[in-house]
């Protein structure tokens, strides 16, 4: 294995001003095994290519669609389970989903 040069603490780079740039975002460190995305990717794949208007879909789109389905049922269940809290219940009813009919 190599060795690590310099101090190991993060170096900020100088903008065009000579100030300082803004720290970019790093990604957060990921354990080994840990995925990135809960839905299976190949799934949210098959239902593109199953859309006929869509001829091209690369990874990145794939998996920019599964983490927007994610957000979307996340949403979704939190926004249903206050309505089930409201009416004092600890199961969730399909009326809680809102008005769907």
């Amino acid at each position: 294995m190599a060795a690590a040069v310099g101090s190991g603490a993060p170096r900020e780079e100088e903008g065009p001003g000579g100030d300082a740039a803004a720290p970019q975002p790093q990604a957060p460190t990921s354990v080994p095994g840990a995925r990135l995305s809960r839905l299976p990717l190949a799934r949210v794949k098959a239902l593109v290519k199953a859309d006929p208007d869509v001829t091209l879909a690369g990874q990145e789109a794939i998996f920019i669609l599964a983490r927007a389905a994610e957000l979307f049922v996340e949403t979704i269940a939190k926004d249903a389970y206050c309505c089930a809290q409201q009416g004092k219940r600890k199961t969730l009813q399909r009326r809680d989903l809102g008005t769907l009919d």
